[in-house]
Protein backbone atom coordinates (compact mmCIF):
# COMPACT_ATOMS: atom_id res chain seq x y z
CA UNK A 1 0.00 0.00 0.00
CA UNK A 2 2.54 2.55 0.83
CA UNK A 3 4.86 3.82 -1.81
CA UNK A 4 5.00 7.05 -0.75
CA UNK A 5 7.94 8.37 -2.29
CA UNK A 6 9.91 4.79 -2.31
CA UNK A 7 12.23 5.92 -5.05
CA UNK A 8 13.24 8.74 -2.67
CA UNK A 9 13.86 6.27 0.77
CA UNK A 10 14.76 2.96 -0.88
CA UNK A 11 16.93 0.82 -3.04
CA UNK A 12 19.39 1.62 -5.68
CA UNK A 13 17.81 5.22 -6.40
CA UNK A 14 18.90 6.67 -2.84
CA UNK A 15 22.44 7.69 -4.44
CA UNK A 16 20.75 9.39 -7.38
CA UNK A 17 17.88 11.03 -5.45
CA UNK A 18 20.69 12.15 -2.58
CA UNK A 19 22.76 13.75 -5.66
CA UNK A 20 19.08 15.43 -6.51
CA UNK A 21 18.63 16.68 -3.96
CA UNK A 22 21.76 18.19 -3.40
CA UNK A 23 21.42 20.00 -6.50
CA UNK A 24 18.45 21.32 -5.86
CA UNK A 25 19.52 22.45 -2.69
CA UNK A 26 22.51 24.60 -4.10
CA UNK A 27 20.10 25.60 -6.83
CA UNK A 28 17.74 27.23 -4.61
CA UNK A 29 19.67 28.53 -2.01
CA UNK A 30 18.48 31.21 0.03
CA UNK A 31 15.48 31.99 -2.26
CA UNK A 32 12.12 31.41 -1.01
CA UNK A 33 10.93 27.94 -2.19
CA UNK A 34 13.92 26.99 0.15
CA UNK A 35 12.43 28.64 2.87
CA UNK A 36 8.51 28.13 2.12
CA UNK A 37 6.45 27.77 5.53
CA UNK A 38 3.26 25.55 5.87
CA UNK A 39 1.57 29.06 6.14
CA UNK A 40 2.78 30.38 3.02
CA UNK A 41 1.87 27.35 1.01
CA UNK A 42 -1.36 27.04 2.38
CA UNK A 43 -2.14 31.06 1.40
CA UNK A 44 -1.76 30.02 -2.58
CA UNK A 45 -5.32 29.54 -4.58
CA UNK A 46 -4.92 26.57 -6.11
CA UNK A 47 -7.48 26.06 -9.17
CA UNK A 48 -9.29 23.43 -8.68
CA UNK A 49 -12.14 23.97 -11.11
CA UNK A 50 -9.40 23.64 -14.04
CA UNK A 51 -8.55 20.33 -12.79
CA UNK A 52 -11.42 19.06 -12.80
CA UNK A 53 -11.79 20.55 -16.55
CA UNK A 54 -9.09 18.79 -17.43
CA UNK A 55 -10.17 15.29 -15.58
CA UNK A 56 -7.06 15.74 -13.24
CA UNK A 57 -9.66 15.51 -10.26
CA UNK A 58 -13.55 13.97 -10.64
CA UNK A 59 -16.74 16.21 -10.12
CA UNK A 60 -17.09 14.69 -6.65
CA UNK A 61 -13.18 15.53 -5.75
CA UNK A 62 -13.90 19.16 -6.56
CA UNK A 63 -16.82 19.40 -4.29
CA UNK A 64 -15.23 17.68 -1.68
CA UNK A 65 -12.33 20.36 -2.03
CA UNK A 66 -14.53 22.87 -2.17
CA UNK A 67 -16.33 22.84 1.09
CA UNK A 68 -12.85 21.87 2.69
CA UNK A 69 -10.29 24.12 1.38
CA UNK A 70 -9.77 27.36 2.86
CA UNK A 71 -12.03 26.74 5.59
CA UNK A 72 -11.84 26.97 9.81
CA UNK A 73 -9.90 24.46 11.53
CA UNK A 74 -13.25 23.56 13.84
CA UNK A 75 -15.05 23.22 10.57
CA UNK A 76 -12.66 20.94 8.41
CA UNK A 77 -11.79 18.81 11.71
CA UNK A 78 -16.05 18.26 11.68
CA UNK A 79 -15.47 16.99 8.05
CA UNK A 80 -12.48 14.59 8.58
CA UNK A 81 -14.84 13.41 11.46
CA UNK A 82 -17.73 12.83 9.29
CA UNK A 83 -15.75 11.45 5.69
CA UNK A 84 -12.22 11.56 6.73
CA UNK A 85 -11.48 8.52 4.43
CA UNK A 86 -12.75 10.34 1.18
CA UNK A 87 -10.54 13.66 1.77
CA UNK A 88 -7.73 11.02 1.99
CA UNK A 89 -8.68 9.24 -1.21
CA UNK A 90 -8.66 12.82 -3.23
CA UNK A 91 -5.20 13.86 -1.64
CA UNK A 92 -3.94 10.86 -2.46
CA UNK A 93 -5.24 10.72 -6.03
CA UNK A 94 -4.24 14.52 -6.25
CA UNK A 95 -0.56 13.07 -5.33
CA UNK A 96 -0.98 10.46 -7.75
CA UNK A 97 -2.10 12.23 -10.69
CA UNK A 98 -0.91 15.83 -10.88
CA UNK A 99 2.75 17.11 -10.94
CA UNK A 100 2.33 20.79 -10.61
CA UNK A 101 4.43 21.57 -8.10
CA UNK A 102 2.82 24.33 -6.30
CA UNK A 103 -0.47 21.76 -6.10
CA UNK A 104 1.87 19.13 -5.19
CA UNK A 105 3.12 21.01 -1.98
CA UNK A 106 -0.51 22.30 -1.05
CA UNK A 107 -1.90 19.15 -0.64
CA UNK A 108 1.41 18.00 1.26
CA UNK A 109 0.68 21.26 3.30
CA UNK A 110 -2.93 20.26 3.99
CA UNK A 111 -2.11 16.72 4.78
CA UNK A 112 0.56 18.35 7.06
CA UNK A 113 -1.69 20.23 9.15
CA UNK A 114 -4.33 17.06 9.24
CA UNK A 115 -1.81 14.86 10.72
CA UNK A 116 -0.08 17.45 13.24
CA UNK A 117 -3.90 18.50 14.08
CA UNK A 118 -4.79 14.39 15.04
CA UNK A 119 -2.10 12.04 14.42
CA UNK A 120 -4.76 9.07 14.54
CA UNK A 121 -6.05 10.66 11.17
CA UNK A 122 -2.88 8.56 9.93
CA UNK A 123 -4.77 4.85 10.08
CA UNK A 124 -6.96 6.69 7.44
CA UNK A 125 -4.31 5.86 5.01
CA UNK A 126 -4.28 2.38 6.36
CA UNK A 127 -8.25 1.35 5.22
CA UNK A 128 -9.10 -1.31 3.19
CA UNK A 129 -10.72 0.82 0.41
CA UNK A 130 -7.24 1.78 -0.10
CA UNK A 131 -5.30 -1.26 -0.32
CA UNK A 132 -4.71 -1.16 -4.27
CA UNK A 133 -4.26 2.41 -4.83
CA UNK A 134 -0.85 3.82 -5.63
CA UNK A 135 -0.60 6.53 -2.53
CA UNK A 136 1.66 8.66 -3.23
CA UNK A 137 4.18 8.75 -6.86
CA UNK A 138 7.72 9.47 -6.30
CA UNK A 139 8.99 13.19 -6.69
CA UNK A 140 11.51 15.22 -5.70
CA UNK A 141 11.48 19.19 -5.93
CA UNK A 142 12.54 21.08 -2.78
CA UNK A 143 13.18 20.75 0.56
CA UNK A 144 9.57 21.46 1.15
CA UNK A 145 8.10 18.91 -0.34
CA UNK A 146 11.18 16.40 0.89
CA UNK A 147 10.06 17.97 4.64
CA UNK A 148 6.73 17.23 4.29
CA UNK A 149 6.62 13.92 2.33
CA UNK A 150 9.16 12.73 5.60
CA UNK A 151 6.83 13.75 7.86
CA UNK A 152 3.87 12.56 6.73
CA UNK A 153 5.78 9.34 5.54
CA UNK A 154 6.51 8.80 9.32
CA UNK A 155 3.36 9.25 10.19
CA UNK A 156 1.57 7.30 8.09
CA UNK A 157 4.27 4.20 8.64
CA UNK A 158 3.93 3.94 12.36
CA UNK A 159 0.00 4.10 12.43
CA UNK A 160 0.27 1.06 10.14
CA UNK A 161 -1.85 -1.92 11.09
CA UNK A 162 1.01 -4.84 12.03
CA UNK A 163 -0.61 -7.13 9.65
CA UNK A 164 0.77 -5.20 6.87
CA UNK A 165 4.64 -6.07 7.49
CA UNK A 166 4.79 -7.66 4.69
CA UNK A 167 5.45 -6.67 1.00
CA UNK A 168 3.16 -3.85 0.16
CA UNK A 169 1.42 -3.21 -3.11
CA UNK A 170 2.03 0.14 -4.24
CA UNK A 171 -0.73 0.21 -6.44
CA UNK A 172 -0.30 -2.76 -8.49
CA UNK A 173 -2.60 -5.71 -8.91
CA UNK A 174 -2.12 -9.11 -7.01
CA UNK A 175 -0.79 -10.56 -9.59
CA UNK A 176 1.56 -7.88 -10.80
CA UNK A 177 4.97 -9.25 -12.03
CA UNK A 178 6.88 -5.93 -10.70
CA UNK A 179 8.75 -6.43 -7.66
CA UNK A 180 6.88 -5.27 -4.28
CA UNK A 181 8.55 -2.93 -2.36
CA UNK A 182 8.42 -4.21 1.33
CA UNK A 183 7.50 -2.30 4.86
CA UNK A 184 11.29 -2.93 5.36
CA UNK A 185 12.84 -1.47 1.91
CA UNK A 186 10.66 1.35 2.91
CA UNK A 187 11.98 1.83 6.83
CA UNK A 188 15.20 1.38 6.05
CA UNK A 189 15.96 3.47 3.06
CA UNK A 190 13.68 6.33 5.57
CA UNK A 191 16.19 5.46 8.65
CA UNK A 192 19.01 6.06 6.02
CA UNK A 193 18.12 9.46 4.80
CA UNK A 194 17.52 10.45 8.23
CA UNK A 195 20.57 9.69 9.88
CA UNK A 196 22.17 11.52 6.39
CA UNK A 197 20.24 14.70 7.22
CA UNK A 198 21.67 13.71 11.42
CA UNK A 199 25.64 14.25 9.84
CA UNK A 200 25.10 16.84 6.87
CA UNK A 201 21.72 18.38 7.29
CA UNK A 202 20.73 19.61 3.58
CA UNK A 203 18.99 22.70 5.05
CA UNK A 204 20.95 24.24 7.53
CA UNK A 205 17.94 24.83 9.86
CA UNK A 206 15.63 22.41 9.37
CA UNK A 207 17.25 19.43 8.39
CA UNK A 208 17.95 17.92 11.84
CA UNK A 209 14.41 19.40 13.27
CA UNK A 210 12.71 17.25 11.10
CA UNK A 211 14.91 14.48 10.68
CA UNK A 212 14.58 14.31 15.05
CA UNK A 213 10.85 14.71 14.78
CA UNK A 214 10.45 11.60 12.61
CA UNK A 215 12.65 9.63 14.79
CA UNK A 216 10.87 10.28 17.53
CA UNK A 217 7.99 8.53 15.71
CA UNK A 218 9.31 5.98 14.49
CA UNK A 219 12.12 4.64 16.87
CA UNK A 220 9.08 2.31 18.15
CA UNK A 221 10.04 0.14 15.68
CA UNK A 222 12.46 -2.44 15.84
CA UNK A 223 13.69 -2.87 12.45
CA UNK A 224 13.53 1.16 12.60
CA UNK A 225 15.78 0.69 15.98
CA UNK A 226 18.16 -2.01 14.72
CA UNK A 227 18.70 -0.08 10.70
CA UNK A 228 19.38 3.20 13.51
CA UNK A 229 22.24 1.61 15.50
CA UNK A 230 23.82 -0.04 12.92
CA UNK A 231 24.13 3.53 10.82
CA UNK A 232 25.67 4.48 13.83
CA UNK A 233 22.51 6.73 14.61
CA UNK A 234 23.08 6.70 18.37
CA UNK A 235 26.56 8.72 18.03
CA UNK A 236 25.13 10.76 15.40
CA UNK A 237 21.70 11.72 17.95
CA UNK A 238 24.52 12.33 20.81
CA UNK A 239 26.42 14.69 18.70
CA UNK A 240 23.57 17.11 17.81
CA UNK A 241 24.58 21.26 17.76
CA UNK A 242 21.25 22.64 19.33
CA UNK A 243 22.88 25.71 18.74
CA UNK A 244 22.74 24.73 14.69
CA UNK A 245 18.98 25.73 15.15
CA UNK A 246 18.04 29.25 13.54
CA UNK A 247 15.37 30.58 14.60
CA UNK A 248 15.64 32.85 11.74
CA UNK A 249 15.27 30.16 9.16
CA UNK A 250 12.80 28.07 11.03
CA UNK A 251 10.77 30.49 13.15
CA UNK A 252 7.68 27.37 13.76
CA UNK A 253 10.43 25.59 15.67
CA UNK A 254 11.64 25.67 19.15
CA UNK A 255 15.08 24.45 20.67
CA UNK A 256 12.70 23.38 23.68
CA UNK A 257 10.60 21.03 21.05
CA UNK A 258 13.74 19.85 19.43
CA UNK A 259 15.63 19.04 22.82
CA UNK A 260 12.73 17.16 23.82
CA UNK A 261 12.31 14.84 20.81
CA UNK A 262 16.11 14.60 21.03
CA UNK A 263 15.53 13.03 24.66
CA UNK A 264 12.11 11.31 23.25
CA UNK A 265 14.41 9.18 20.40
CA UNK A 266 16.85 8.06 23.67
CA UNK A 267 13.96 6.66 25.66
CA UNK A 268 12.86 4.67 22.95
CA UNK A 269 16.47 3.68 22.42
CA UNK A 270 16.66 2.76 25.87
CA UNK A 271 14.11 -0.20 25.11
CA UNK A 272 16.58 -1.73 22.49
CA UNK A 273 19.88 -3.72 24.25
CA UNK A 274 22.32 -2.91 21.14
CA UNK A 275 21.58 0.66 21.35
CA UNK A 276 22.05 0.25 25.34
CA UNK A 277 25.55 -0.54 24.36
CA UNK A 278 26.41 2.30 22.50
CA UNK A 279 24.77 4.69 24.71
CA UNK A 280 27.00 3.77 27.07
CA UNK A 281 29.97 4.73 25.46
CA UNK A 282 28.91 8.36 24.44
CA UNK A 283 28.57 11.16 26.51
CA UNK A 284 24.85 11.01 26.54
CA UNK A 285 24.13 9.90 30.50
CA UNK A 286 25.77 12.91 31.50
CA UNK A 287 23.97 15.27 29.27
CA UNK A 288 20.31 13.39 30.40
CA UNK A 289 21.31 14.33 33.82
CA UNK A 290 22.57 18.24 32.65
CA UNK A 291 18.87 18.41 30.60
CA UNK A 292 16.70 16.96 34.19
CA UNK A 293 18.91 19.33 36.58
CA UNK A 294 18.47 22.58 34.10
CA UNK A 295 15.27 21.98 32.48
CA UNK A 296 11.63 23.41 33.95
CA UNK A 297 9.71 22.14 31.12
CA UNK A 298 7.96 19.24 32.40
CA UNK A 299 7.38 16.78 29.90
CA UNK A 300 11.32 17.29 29.20
CA UNK A 301 12.17 16.54 32.46
CA UNK A 302 9.46 13.21 32.50
CA UNK A 303 11.10 11.77 29.05
CA UNK A 304 14.72 11.72 30.52
CA UNK A 305 13.51 10.76 34.18
CA UNK A 306 11.97 7.72 32.26
CA UNK A 307 15.00 6.99 30.59
CA UNK A 308 17.22 7.42 33.63
CA UNK A 309 14.50 4.69 35.04
CA UNK A 310 15.16 2.19 32.26
CA UNK A 311 18.74 2.90 31.79
CA UNK A 312 19.18 2.06 35.97
CA UNK A 313 19.49 -1.88 35.84
CA UNK A 314 21.67 -1.71 32.61
CA UNK A 315 25.30 -2.50 32.63
CA UNK A 316 27.64 0.11 34.49
CA UNK A 317 24.75 3.44 34.38
CA UNK A 318 24.27 2.47 38.02
CA UNK A 319 27.21 3.71 39.19
CA UNK A 320 28.26 6.22 36.70
CA UNK A 321 24.55 7.97 37.76
CA UNK A 322 26.01 7.38 41.05
CA UNK A 323 29.25 9.55 40.84
CA UNK A 324 27.00 11.97 38.24
CA UNK A 325 25.73 13.01 41.39
CA UNK A 326 21.77 12.08 40.49
CA UNK A 327 20.77 10.98 43.77
CA UNK A 328 21.10 14.57 44.97
CA UNK A 329 19.07 15.74 41.60
CA UNK A 330 16.50 13.19 41.95
CA UNK A 331 15.69 14.48 45.75
CA UNK A 332 15.45 17.99 44.45
CA UNK A 333 12.93 17.29 41.72
CA UNK A 334 11.11 15.12 44.44
CA UNK A 335 10.72 18.77 45.66
CA UNK A 336 9.18 20.28 43.11
CA UNK A 337 5.54 20.32 42.35
CA UNK A 338 4.95 18.44 39.17
CA UNK A 339 1.63 17.61 38.43
CA UNK A 340 2.06 14.44 35.74
CA UNK A 341 1.35 11.15 37.59
CA UNK A 342 3.91 9.02 35.75
CA UNK A 343 6.90 11.48 36.34
CA UNK A 344 5.91 11.15 39.70
CA UNK A 345 6.05 7.84 39.91
CA UNK A 346 9.54 7.50 37.82
CA UNK A 347 11.02 9.67 40.41
CA UNK A 348 10.43 7.24 43.23
CA UNK A 349 11.27 4.10 41.52
CA UNK A 350 14.26 5.95 40.38
CA UNK A 351 15.21 7.00 44.14
CA UNK A 352 14.58 3.90 45.41
CA UNK A 353 16.93 1.98 42.46
CA UNK A 354 19.63 4.38 43.47
CA UNK A 355 19.38 3.45 47.01
CA UNK A 356 20.03 0.03 45.84
CA UNK A 357 22.56 0.48 43.96
CA UNK A 358 24.80 2.47 46.27
CA UNK A 359 24.09 -0.40 49.01
CA UNK A 360 25.17 -2.66 46.73
CA UNK A 361 27.99 -0.71 45.54
CA UNK A 362 31.78 -1.25 47.68
CA UNK A 363 33.55 1.63 47.45
CA UNK A 364 36.06 -0.33 45.60
CA UNK A 365 33.53 -1.82 43.16
CA UNK A 366 32.29 2.24 42.66
CA UNK A 367 36.08 2.60 41.96
CA UNK A 368 36.82 -0.19 39.82
CA UNK A 369 33.86 1.14 37.31
CA UNK A 370 35.68 4.57 37.48
CA UNK A 371 38.85 3.23 36.29
CA UNK A 372 37.42 0.72 33.59
CA UNK A 373 35.11 3.64 31.92
CA UNK A 374 38.13 5.63 31.77
CA UNK A 375 36.58 8.32 33.55
CA UNK A 376 38.65 9.50 35.98
CA UNK A 377 38.02 12.30 38.86
CA UNK A 378 39.39 13.50 42.20
CA UNK A 379 36.31 11.61 43.72
CA UNK A 380 37.00 11.05 47.82
CA UNK A 381 38.08 7.30 47.91
CA UNK A 382 41.69 8.40 45.85
CA UNK A 383 42.66 10.37 48.59
CA UNK A 384 41.34 8.09 51.28
CA UNK A 385 43.58 5.70 53.05
CA UNK A 386 41.27 3.66 54.61
CA UNK A 387 39.95 2.78 51.51
CA UNK A 388 43.58 1.68 50.37
CA UNK A 389 44.32 -0.32 53.07
CA UNK A 390 40.76 -2.13 52.90
CA UNK A 391 40.90 -2.44 49.49
CA UNK A 392 44.90 -3.23 48.60
CA UNK A 393 44.32 -6.88 47.95
CA UNK A 394 41.77 -6.39 45.15
CA UNK A 395 44.16 -4.56 43.12
CA UNK A 396 45.07 -8.40 42.65
CA UNK A 397 42.02 -9.31 40.84
CA UNK A 398 42.35 -10.43 37.15
CA UNK A 399 45.41 -10.41 37.47
CA UNK A 400 45.84 -6.98 38.04
CA UNK A 401 43.10 -5.81 35.75
CA UNK A 402 42.83 -2.73 37.43
CA UNK A 403 46.48 -1.21 37.40
CA UNK A 404 46.84 -2.70 33.83
CA UNK A 405 44.00 -0.26 32.71
CA UNK A 406 45.09 2.67 34.78
CA UNK A 407 48.73 2.30 33.12
CA UNK A 408 46.54 1.88 29.77
CA UNK A 409 45.16 5.35 30.64
CA UNK A 410 48.78 7.19 30.65
CA UNK A 411 49.36 5.74 27.31
CA UNK A 412 46.28 6.59 25.52
CA UNK A 413 43.99 9.72 27.47
CA UNK A 414 44.13 13.08 26.66
CA UNK A 415 42.28 14.33 29.31
CA UNK A 416 44.88 15.72 32.31
CA UNK A 417 42.63 15.01 35.13
CA UNK A 418 42.51 11.49 34.48
CA UNK A 419 46.39 11.32 33.71
CA UNK A 420 46.85 13.18 37.19
CA UNK A 421 44.63 10.88 38.93
CA UNK A 422 46.18 7.49 37.30
CA UNK A 423 49.43 8.74 38.42
CA UNK A 424 48.35 9.00 42.21
CA UNK A 425 46.80 5.78 42.36
CA UNK A 426 50.03 3.89 41.17
CA UNK A 427 51.55 5.75 43.72
CA UNK A 428 48.73 4.89 46.39
CA UNK A 429 49.39 0.96 45.12
CA UNK A 430 52.66 1.42 45.30
CA UNK A 431 52.71 2.58 49.05
CA UNK A 432 50.36 0.45 50.34
CA UNK A 433 50.78 -2.91 49.16
CA UNK A 434 54.00 -5.66 50.32
CA UNK A 435 55.39 -5.93 46.59
CA UNK A 436 53.69 -2.75 45.09
CA UNK A 437 57.10 -1.41 43.93
CA UNK A 438 58.35 -4.98 42.00
CA UNK A 439 54.29 -5.25 40.27
CA UNK A 440 54.61 -1.86 39.04
CA UNK A 441 58.08 -2.40 37.83
CA UNK A 442 56.61 -5.46 35.92
CA UNK A 443 54.07 -3.79 34.37
CA UNK A 444 56.59 -1.39 32.82
CA UNK A 445 54.83 1.51 34.04
CA UNK A 446 57.88 3.38 35.21
CA UNK A 447 58.61 4.47 31.06
CA UNK A 448 55.22 6.09 30.88
CA UNK A 449 55.38 7.78 34.28
CA UNK A 450 58.76 9.16 33.54
CA UNK A 451 56.91 10.70 29.80
CA UNK A 452 54.76 12.50 31.82
CA UNK A 453 56.92 14.68 34.29
CA UNK A 454 57.35 17.10 31.54
CA UNK A 455 53.61 17.30 30.77
CA UNK A 456 52.48 20.63 29.98
CA UNK A 457 50.05 20.28 33.18
CA UNK A 458 51.01 20.85 36.32
CA UNK A 459 48.78 18.95 38.34
CA UNK A 460 49.69 15.71 35.87
CA UNK A 461 53.60 16.49 36.61
CA UNK A 462 53.12 16.44 40.47
CA UNK A 463 51.83 13.35 40.51
CA UNK A 464 54.23 11.72 38.29
CA UNK A 465 56.76 12.82 39.93
CA UNK A 466 55.32 11.69 43.34
CA UNK A 467 54.83 8.68 41.69
CA UNK A 468 58.34 8.32 40.24
CA UNK A 469 59.21 8.99 43.86
CA UNK A 470 57.56 6.34 45.76
CA UNK A 471 58.50 3.91 42.89
CA UNK A 472 62.37 4.61 43.41
CA UNK A 473 62.09 4.96 46.98
CA UNK A 474 59.68 2.11 47.86
CA UNK A 475 56.71 1.55 50.72
CA UNK A 476 59.39 1.81 53.65
CA UNK A 477 60.14 5.84 52.91
CA UNK A 478 57.38 6.36 50.25
CA UNK A 479 54.92 7.15 52.97
CA UNK A 480 57.43 10.23 54.27
CA UNK A 481 56.76 12.19 50.73
CA UNK A 482 53.68 14.75 51.19
CA UNK A 483 50.28 14.03 49.28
Amino acid sequence: MICFVSRLFTGSALSPVHKTLERNIQVFGSMEPAELTTEQVLRRDIPWETYMTTKLISGTGLQLLRRYDKKSESYRAQLLDDDGLSYVRVFVSILRDIFKEETVEYVLALIDEMLTANPKRARLFHDNSLADEDTYEPFLSNWFIQEKSCKILALIVSARPKSQDGPVSNGEASNSKRKSTTIDDVLKGLVEWLCAQLKNPSHPGRGIPVAVNCLAALLKEPLVRSSFVQADGVKLLDSINFSCINPAIYPAYSLLQLLYETCLCVWLLSFYEPAIEYLATTRTLPRLIEVVKSSTKEKVVRVVVLTLRNLLPKGTFAAHMIDLGLPQIVQSLKAQAWSDEDLLEALNQLEEGLKDNIKRLSSFDKYKQEVLLGHLDWSPMHKDPLFWRDNINNFEENDFQILRVLITILDTSSDSRALAVACFDLSQFIQHHPAGRIIVTDLKAKERVMKLMNHENAEVTKNSLLCIQRLFLGAKYASFLQV
